[in-house]
């Protein structure tokens, strides 16, 4: 199954007897709570998940957003109605990062059927989709997390990878080369990972690369099929989208959660700065 939904074929599935589940979850960071938003306009149907409450746990030395408590996302999910026999979109303003955090969530904790909205709310947007402002009430979902179904990275796990394998750094180029850190403590990156800004997988207008130049850019970097990747970020959201374009690339990869901010939470771990893997 493909990991993103174009607008009109969304629109089409929504006509349909067994439309998906929509979830709103636009979020800026350092942005203002993505909840008003969702209020002021949002796809019929959709519910509104927080990323910073429920796809996420409190920060701290496991990084900005680490993984949220199972019990907590599985109420959240429930409380939006998802089901496991009922296929799942999500979506958000149209960068697509908190929509791939919250795909890849449900994927690993073995949801079968989710998707992104390629291109967000834009998109549906321009493609004549309505919006509404009237609230959603569905009944109660049933889904149970069971997690593994995609492979998840600890910090040794990130560095033993760097070092055997291929660990994609999802950041804008100048914070892996160490430049400059407008959020963590520590400038650079992960001694061994290549940079690979997640941004350059997605085309000018907001939609991801089609499937053929993704593959075509993740070889570049040395990301195929048959190779060991995984991927971070600073804080696992960015990366979840990057894991979400290697998967429409037909490329497993996994997801360093805590990615730069927890790596930098322990000052003993070591750090690379500029253009080299190091």
């Amino acid at each position: 199954m493909n990991a993103i939904v174009t607008a009109s074929d969304l629109m089409d599935e929504l006509a349909g007897e067994r439309p998906p589940l929509l979830l709103d979850v636009r979020y800026q960071l350092g942005g203002p709570p993505g909840r008003p938003a969702y209020e002021a306009g949002h796809l019929p149907g959709a519910v509104y998940v927080d990323l910073e409450s429920e796809l996420a746990g409190p920060p701290g030395p496991a990084g900005r957003h680490p993984l949220p408590e199972l019990s907590v996302f599985a109420a959240a999910m429930r409380r939006a109605g998802v089901r496991a026999d009922r296929r799942v979109v999500a979506y958000d303003g149209g960068q697509g990062w908190a929509a791939a955090r919250a795909w890849w969530l449900l994927r690993w904790a073995g949801h079968p059927s989710v998707r992104v909205l390629d291109g967000g709310l834009a998109a549906w947007t321009e493609a004549g989709g309505p919006l509404t402002t009237e609230a959603t009430a569905l009944p109660e979902g049933d889904f149970e997390p069971r997690p593994g179904a995609l492979p998840l990275l600890d910090a040794d796990g990130a560095a033993a990878l760097a070092r055997r394998g291929l660990l994609l750094d999802a950041r804008a180029a100048e914070r892996y080369r160490g430049e400059v850190e407008p959020i963590d403590p520590v400038a650079g990156h992960i001694p061994g990972a290549v940079s690979a800004p997640t941004t350059e997988n997605v085309a000018p207008g907001g939609l991801l690369l089609p499937a053929e130049q993704l593959a075509q850019r993740f070889a570049g970097l040395g990301a195929t099929a048959d190779a060991e990747v995984g991927v971070y970020c600073g804080s696992g959201v960015s990366a979840a989208h990057q894991v979400l374009a290697l998967a429409v690339a037909g490329i497993p990869a996994a997801l360093y959660v805590g990615s730069w901010s927890e790596w930098t939470a322990d000052p003993a771990r070591p750090v690379a700065t500029g253009p080299d893997r190091g």
